[in-house]
């Protein structure tokens, strides 16, 4: 019962995504092809996932670093 408990507890706490990849190399039992394109598949969405966040944080760099610059004055000269 013990074990039961952890085991959910487990796949409530674990990633969607690696749960997904987990399944498909369970059913796909040790066909070295399927293993294969799934170990290529799982790199390029985690190339995928990298790109994202990088570009997320360059963004919010900019904002940032446009916050620090000060903006033009207008002045009325007489």
């Amino acid at each position: 019962m013990a074990k039961a408990k952890n085991k959910d507890k487990n796949e409530r706490v674990s990633c969607p995504i690696g749960r997904f990849f987990s399944d498909l190399e369970k059913a796909s039992g040790n066909k070295s092809l399927v293993l294969e394109h799934l170990s290529r598949s799982k790199l390029e969405f985690l190339k995928a996932v990298k790109y994202l966040v990088d570009d997320k944080i360059e963004n919010l760099e900019k904002k940032g670093s446009a916050k620090g610059k000060k903006k033009a004055t207008k002045i009325r000269v007489e």
